[in-house]
């Protein structure tokens, strides 16, 4: 090819940035089989620092990819909070411990800490594994969006031009690439040129915080020093994450004195070294003493900004996701995850479009939720960074903030840091209008996990396993109390769902059923169920213990459902779309209708 000819190439989705969020979406497109590429202008992968705390909901999401094991095998679990406040005496002293996460449903009751490039390389080997790997160092120069409607109203079109440049092409080899997309990903960070591009603003404000970073091996005696720790001192505040291996990380409150430029009054990092920023972090821990014997690994600074985009979709064609689409500051641990759960939200909606299945105004429901949670996410994290960069109260400080208002806050905001608590607003895909069916899976909120035994051969299993993210809804058929009556309804139930216009004739190739009986490992048979909800003999459970009794029963309790039965639809990213009793089981059939195109 002649070097003043361009390459070409026509792809389903273009990805912006190898990031958290980018990396995410990139692996689950592509584990769905979709023509994806995925560029960024480093020329490797994070090497150490940035984020590091997986919180308990991300955990589960990353399990449902086949992703966790190595996760949990590689990271730090963290299960406590320790919480120092001023002495009487002077210095600091310890005030109380509380478990770290307060989320009583999480499968996963912990945070795991390890550092962004090794959680990077999950995603990457999973990618290589799929043969497809980061174009590195490639920067976009310009995207163009055929504005023509009925070409954006073609789910299969490509209306995408994007131009990219190859950063280190080799001399006299041409150095650009025209890629034409049908969607467009901006994964690329806080300074987004995707977004920029389209010109969508970044609406909020930027805090007075300062805060410095440092990543090391501790020397310490400080007793909580593998736990995470809340400081608050006269001498400022600081927050300890322990870490993979023997690492922790410190996060220090920094006086403008420390890094403001007299002049300008803007932050010089040159007036920063990781030095300095121990000498503040030895001052807040009084009387315990902090060093570290080896090496820097990682350090910087950041003043809190809390922003979230004006929209995240043009069109429904080019997406923005992670900090390309809200920033807040880091203590709570909700940047990286808020990235890759926003990643996971849209994988499965850009899946079902390109194959198929479902309309493209489900693509409109991205930016509904996700805008709606980062909208709460900067009012929760306003509220947490004030708390904790606040002055803590003492007898010279009424004002300030007391050890059990923080403590209060912590607790209080624990379904929320941890992922738990997230509850997407009524939409085509959340209707909550038979909520008491199943009064305990609140529609909007994530499936909750639970262990029951499967009927063919008693083995204990964790429903979330059954409930993997690989595009399809999970439809789960509550079939209630055994018995001859019970079972009749049942039958009754799917004749009429398998129907041609029924969920399952109508949608069987986006749909996987799940039975569960309330009947026990002793009575009930696999075979007892109809055909059409067992689609594999591993798909009927029973609410009842494993052979021991030390696992599994009282499922139907915790979920609320009675011995009736119920019906309930779980999106493919895991959270509870719809619940309906038997008699109301064609609300079911119009759920799908509204978004889904029959084959």
């Amino acid at each position: 090819m002649p070097a003043s000819l361009a390459r070409e190439s026509e792809i389903d989705v273009l990805v912006v940035g190898a990031g958290p969020a980018g990396l995410m979406c990139a692996n689950g497109l592509a584990k769905a089989g979709v023509n994806i590429r995925i560029i960024d202008q480093r020329p490797a992968k994070v090497a150490a620092g940035q984020a590091d705390g997986i919180q308990p909901r991300t955990l589960e999401v990353l399990q449902s990819y086949g992703l966790a094991e190595r996760l949990l095998r590689e990271g730090n679990h963290m299960h406590m909070a320790a919480f120092y406040n001023p002495s009487p005496k002077g210095g600091i002293v310890r005030t109380g411990r509380a478990p770290d996460i307060t989320a009583p449903t999480a499968r996963y009751p912990f945070e795991v800490t390890l550092h962004q490039g090794a959680i990077e390389a999950i995603f990457l080997d999973s990618l290589a594994s799929m043969g497809v790997t980061v174009g590195r160092p490639i920067i976009p120069t310009s995207i163009e969006l055929d504005q023509n409607p009925v070409t954006l109203k073609d789910p299969q079109s490509h209306p995408i031009k994007a131009v990219l440049k190859h950063l280190d092409a080799p001399e006299g080899q041409s150095d650009t690439e025209v890629v034409y997309a049908k969607y467009l990903v901006g994964a690329d960070g806080a300074h987004s040129w995707v977004r920029k591009s389209f010109g969508i603003t970044m609406d909020g404000e930027q805090t007075d915080y300062i805060w410095g970073v440092v990543d090391m091996v501790p020397d310490t005696d400080l007793p909580d020093i593998r736990n995470k720790c809340a400081i608050h001192s006269d001498n400022g505040s600081c927050m300890v994450i322990p870490r993979e291996g023997d690492m922790i990380r410190l996060y220090i409150q920094l006086a403008d004195a420390d890094v403001l430029d007299p002049r300008t009054r803007r932050v010089d990092k040159a007036r920063v070294t990781p030095q300095r920023l121990l000498d503040v972090a030895k001052k807040s821990f009084k009387p315990f003493r902090i060093e570290t014997s080896g090496e820097i690994d990682w350090w910087t600074l950041y003043i809190i900004g809390q922003r979230v985009a004006s929209k995240f979709s043009v069109h429904e064609r080019v997406f923005i996701a992670g900090d390309a689409c809200h920033t807040h500051s880091p203590k709570a641990g909700q940047g990286m995850n808020a990235s890759m759960n926003d990643a996971h939200n849209l994988i499965w909606k850009l899946t079902q479009v390109l194959r198929g299945w479902a309309d493209m105004s489900l693509l409109k429901t991205y930016e509904f939720e996700r805008r709606k949670y980062a909208q709460d996410l900067i009012a929760f994290d306003k509220k947490f960074s004030a708390l904790f960069s606040g002055k803590p109260r003492t007898d010279d400080n009424e004002d300030g903030v007391s050890h059990e208002e923080f403590v209060e806050a912590f607790q209080t905001f624990g379904a929320f840091t941890s992922g738990i608590g997230i509850h997407y607003p009524p939409s085509a895909i959340v209707d909550p209008t038979h909520q008491a069916a199943a009064r305990n899976l609140v529609v909007g909120q994530r499936m909750l996990p639970h262990v029951f035994v499967r009927a063919a051969d008693a083995h204990p299993v964790e429903l979330h396993d059954l409930l993997p993210a690989d595009a399809r809804f999970k439809l789960l058929v509550f079939t209630g109390a055994p018995g001859a009556a019970q079972l009749a309804r049942v039958r009754a139930l799917a004749e009429d769902m398998a129907r041609p216009g029924g969920a399952l004739g109508a949608h069987a190739r986006a749909l996987d059923v799940v039975a569960v009986s309330a009947g026990t490992k002793d009575e009930v048979d696999y075979t007892d169920v109809p055909a059409v909800f067992r689609p594999h003999w591993s798909r009927v459970l029973v609410d009842d213990t494993d052979v021991v009794g030390r696992t599994g029963g009282g499922g139907y309790e915790a979920y609320g459902i009675g011995l009736a039965g119920a019906l309930v639809v779980v999106r493919p990213d895991g959270y509870v779309g719809l619940v309906v009793p038997f008699e109301h089981h064609r609300e079911v059939d119009r759920y799908f209708a509204s978004f889904m195109r029959a084959p």
